[in-house]
């Protein structure tokens, strides 16, 4: 069943916590990060410090290992996949993940900006496209969160769509009983940088660095093996701060937006 849907793209739990979309707007070119400073003050239901830890352009070779470091510190994620060539052969990971506890959500199924972003038509023909993909290994019922390629306030998309395009596909996300969600902190590992596994873990925890509720971005692609070996540093730290590790949805259930 489709839930109330939600404009916000951060929901902080912490009484009176403002989560910003992206602290560093230059940290993640490669993807034109949030570069607004949109911030939302929610009411959590349970006071504490929570990571949400989130993977993009996922399923690869690399899915069966991240899975096995999250295992390793009952941390469940959440997956935004895309339905490339490349993630394909994968698919038949998406049931396990979901056994596992994780959340499978949507991303886009081609990622190609000049395509998805040419109008509201072309996006949502791409979202239907991907849930067409995901239908045979996971309940449509349970497809209703959404990242949007490049983040909500990415600049690319006027290219192809008008400077208004982020804000039509955003109004139609909620009349469509979708719910949308960027991030707060940036691993920044698909750079053309190739960052190794040790920045990448700087990258996260520097980033991560005094907030109470942390979205954090991270990529599951073929590419992005230094990941998969920054993983149990990055799960080692935000264990030793304190954090309770959570899926995007279980975030959202521990707020007032999900009352």
């Amino acid at each position: 069943m489709k839930r109330r849907a939600v404009v916000w793209a951060v929901l902080a739990a912490g009484l009176g916590l403002l989560a910003w979309f992206c602290a560093r707007p230059a940290a993640c070119p490669h993807t034109a990060i949030p570069n607004d400073a949109l911030a939302v003050q929610a009411e959590a239901a349970q006071p504490g410090r929570y990571v949400c830890l989130t993977f993009d352009d996922g399923p690869s070779k690399h899915t069966d290992a991240i899975a096995a470091a999250l295992a390793e510190y009952h941390a469940p994620a959440t997956f935004f996949v895309t339905a490339q060539p490349a993630n394909l052969p994968y698919y038949d990971r998406l049931p396990a993940l979901l056994a596992a506890g994780h959340q499978i959500a949507m991303h886009s199924a081609s990622h190609d900006y000049a395509a998805i972003y040419q109008s509201p038509e072309a996006f949502w023909l791409d979202i239907k496209a991907l849930r067409q993909a995901l239908e045979p290994y996971v309940p449509l019922d349970e497809l209703y969160w959404l990242r949007f390629p490049g983040g909500s306030t990415n600049t690319v998309s006027h290219r192809y769509g008008g400077r208004q395009i982020m804000q039509r596909l955003i109004a139609e996300a909620e009349e469509k009983g979708y719910r949308w969600i960027d991030w707060n902190v940036c691993g920044e590992d698909a750079t053309a940088a190739r960052p190794d596994a040790a920045q990448i873990t700087r990258n996260v925890t520097e980033g991560a660095a005094g907030r109470d509720v942390c979205i954090v971005l991270l990529h599951d692609t073929a590419a992005t093996a230094a990941t998969v070996r920054a993983l149990p540093d990055i799960l080692a730290w935000f264990e030793a701060e304190g954090y309770r590790f959570c899926t995007v949805e279980e975030m959202f259930s521990m707020t007032d937006g999900g009352g």
